[in-house]
């Protein structure tokens, strides 16, 4: 039975990390990136703790193993990541004048284990991750690499919107909301 949780110990967070690991483009063929999706960040421990510290991560566990996760990011880490620096200048450029997304968190990244998937995991970590935040922050933002045609497609079918769309890095990227 899979539960869903925040992340609460280290063994978790190991765990994340060698998720994490398995699922970045390098690990992955070109067929597996477009038919599986996959995760840009790699994060270090050290970081990833002190995320969790500051708005513990969500988990979807299968006994004593991660099996999924959805990340939060709180703003104050904004500059942290080098590759999110341009997403958290466009957060705030296409926030600005929106009242009702100032007090956001990111979902800094999504990713089930490959054995786990098609199995409603997704959707329910964000529904645990929606009811853990929601509030005290307004909404959830993240962005998706337009490559990623799964990615987008099952975060605009649990209710994630369009906030803006960007280019960077020679990629196009669209922050999405969800309320």
């Amino acid at each position: 039975m899979i539960t869903y949780s925040r992340c609460k110990t280290f063994s978790e967070l190991d765990q994340i990390l060698i998720l994490q690991k398995t699922n970045l483009p390098q690990a992955l063929s070109e067929d597996e990136q477009q038919a599986e999706g996959f995760v840009t960040v790699h994060h270090d421990f050290d970081l990833l703790k002190a995320m969790n510290d500051a708005c513990p991560h969500t988990i979807a566990k299968d006994g004593d193993k991660v099996v999924g996760y959805a990340l939060s990011m709180h703003p104050k880490f904004g500059d942290e990541i080098e590759v999110l620096v341009p997403m958290f200048a466009e957060i705030e450029k296409a926030i600005a004048d929106m009242e009702e997304y100032q007090n956001y968190v990111v979902m800094g990244q999504v990713c089930i284990d490959i054995t786990y998937r098609k199995q409603g995991i997704f959707r329910k970590l964000y529904e645990s991750m929606k009811e853990f935040l929601i509030p005290p922050y307004s909404c959830i933002i993240t962005e998706v690499d337009h490559r990623n045609k799964r990615s987008l497609e099952a975060h605009r079918a649990i209710g994630f919107e369009t906030l803006h769309t960007y280019h960077f890095g020679g990629r196009d990227w669209e922050l999405i909301v969800l309320t």
